[in-house]
């Protein structure tokens, strides 16, 4: 198989095609050709409908209806932002379940400008019940997902990523936090394909790396382990999205207890150069010196 997520999932849902004849895949102009050979011995079930995101959305809900599994995909903006409407109504609203496999994360893209970033994705879908929200840091994990996903009735969103860790940290088919380094002086938990960069950034600090790769919804009986003991845990949140996404379900994972949190992502503040996106994970404080500056001015506050 391919390493990067994005042919991952096409390999892995091309395979899935072959072997589910319940299984559709609509996409807006976005892989189509990737999918090309797929398309060919299931032309039924292989859909592009061109850059209409909210139609894309809309029949993802009246295959559900008529009892398939689809799989919809595109760019986090196109997918998530663009037609939010749709996924309200067209797929919470009628009580149905969908696959949502996005690509470009928070600024993979970055040379496409302000349009084809969006690091307020997960956030937005936070919004409405019943999602599960999967941030894979590596393609083997991606590709877990996705096979769960294929098989289930539920709704799920699947936020694929150009930037990956040196391996998957999740246990395979375990949503949990996946503890990966103990300490005593806070609790850092690592989503995504920032495992790497925070495991590097608290390379010699005293503290629990927790990784995530599902954040919704959130294992908050990992977290309550972790500081378990602890009068005033002080918690730090990277996350490769907005900036304080998850914050609210780590507050009601502790709540009852004081705490300290430092939630790092994404700024709110929008940079209008292009770049590259590891000089936007520079700028944001997400590269493993930025993380490390952050972190331990954080644990060593009075």
């Amino acid at each position: 198989m391919a390493g990067t997520m994005r042919q991952r999932f096409v390999d892995v849902t091309s395979e899935l095609l072959d072997t589910n004849g319940n299984l559709a895949v609509l996409t807006a102009d976005l892989s189509t050709e990737m999918f090309s050979h797929a398309r060919k011995r299931h032309p039924a079930r292989v859909i592009n409908v061109g850059i209409r995101e909210q139609l894309l959305i809309s029949m993802t809900g009246g295959i559900s209806l008529v009892g398939m599994r689809p799989i919809a995909h595109s760019f986090a903006p196109f997918l998530i932002e663009r037609p939010f409407e749709q996924i309200k109504l067209d797929l919470n609203h009628q009580g149905v379940g969908a696959v949502l496999v996005s690509a470009g994360a928070s600024y993979d893209i970055a040379s496409g400008g302000r349009t084809h970033q969006s690091p307020g994705d997960v956030a937005l879908l936070s919004t409405l019940p019943d999602w599960t929200i999967h941030v894979p840091g590596h393609a083997d994990e991606a590709e877990v997902m996705l096979r769960d996903a294929a098989a289930r009735d539920d709704l799920i969103y699947i936020r694929l990523s150009n930037q990956s860790n040196r391996q998957p940290y999740a246990t395979p088919g375990n949503d949990r936090l996946t503890m990966l380094r103990t300490g005593t002086q806070a609790t850092v938990i690592a989503v995504g394909p920032l495992c790497d960069a925070v495991l590097e950034a608290t390379a010699d600090l005293d503290v629990n790396v927790l990784y995530a790769a599902t954040v919704r919804p959130f294992d908050g009986d990992t977290l309550r382990q972790s500081v378990a003991g602890q009068a005033v845990p002080r918690v730090v949140l990277v996350e490769p999205m907005l900036e304080g996404t998850s914050s609210t379900e780590v507050l009601r994972s502790l709540s009852g207890k004081p705490v300290r949190l430092l939630p790092l992502g994404v700024a709110r503040e929008e940079l209008r150069y292009y770049g590259t996106p590891a000089q936007h994970a520079i700028a944001h404080g997400l590269d493993a010196a930025g993380l490390r500056r952050s972190i331990s001015f954080f644990i060593n506050e009075q």
